[in-house]
């Protein structure tokens, strides 16, 4: 039983095969080929004239789209950040001593040995002025004896005439030494020895009175203890001595002193 589609089919296909039965039809009656071949025999077979030879049209250039949109801003780069150079604290002080430098070596000096001390078998005692229990002073001892000298003098210039060492004589022998200080104000002290008991231990003192009136002198000592005081009298010469009498055990003699 035929339905109604397969009919539908069938004329769809009668109708496609007449169309196609035209289209042969006409294209038979029409040779364009065969048209070309007869303008070809006519014309010239060595110059084929320009509207013969088929020309293909022009070949133009793709043409980029035109934007109507407004063109970009020119590009301004973003400014550079530069922080700030950090301020750095001041160094602490040091304080560095310089490198130390030797001194450039020198030999030492030299220094002549003393001599050997002499052996004493014996006390030296104090009037015993040439013999010396050390060694010969060495010229530093020499130098600051020479500087004790020379201050002794510049005082003693300041000291009155009767300051410094006496010898009081009588006749050819000496009968005390004496050491009188005169220190200018008008007082006067002083000590004295008897040479002619050396080494005994009471043979040297201090004066007991020693008084100036004027240009006479008067000395008053006591030779030991328990004798009777020696008194001397003396008067100042033109020459600078003093010359007097002694009364020592009751018995007077003319007396000189004069300077060591």
């Amino acid at each position: 039983m035929e339905t109604r589609v397969s009919r539908v089919w069938r004329v769809a296909a009668a109708f496609v095969v007449m169309s196609l039965s035209a289209s042969m039809a006409a294209a038979q009656e029409v040779d364009p080929i065969g048209a070309l071949l007869e303008q070809s025999q006519s014309s010239s077979p060595t110059t084929p004239s320009a509207e013969a030879i088929p020309t293909s049209p022009p070949v133009q250039a793709p043409t980029a789209p035109v934007s109507t949109s407004p063109p970009p801003a020119a590009y301004t780069p973003p400014p550079v950040y530069n922080p700030p150079a950090a301020v750095q604290a001041p160094l602490p002080y040091v304080n560095t001593p310089p490198a130390y430098t030797p001194p450039p070596y020198a030999p030492p000096a030299y220094v002549p040995a003393r001599p050997r001390r002499p052996e004493l078998t014996a006390p030296v005692h104090i009037d015993e002025i040439g013999k010396t229990p050390e060694a010969p002073p060495t010229p530093t001892d020499l130098s600051y004896e020479a500087r004790m000298r020379s201050s002794f003098n510049s005082a003693q210039g300041l000291q009155g005439p009767l300051d410094g060492a006496w010898s009081l004589r009588a006749g050819g022998s000496e009968l005390y030494d004496l050491q009188l200080v005169d220190s200018g104000s008008g007082s006067l002290e002083g000590a004295w020895r008897d040479p002619r008991r050396r080494g005994a231990t009471d043979a040297s003192g201090f004066i007991d009175t020693l008084s100036r009136y004027g240009g006479q002198l008067t000395i008053r000592l006591t030779p030991r203890p328990g004798a009777d005081a020696v008194v001397i009298t003396l008067s100042a010469d033109a020459n600078g001595t003093w010359s007097g009498e002694i009364n020592e055990r009751g018995e007077r003699r003319s007396v000189t002193m004069r300077r060591n």
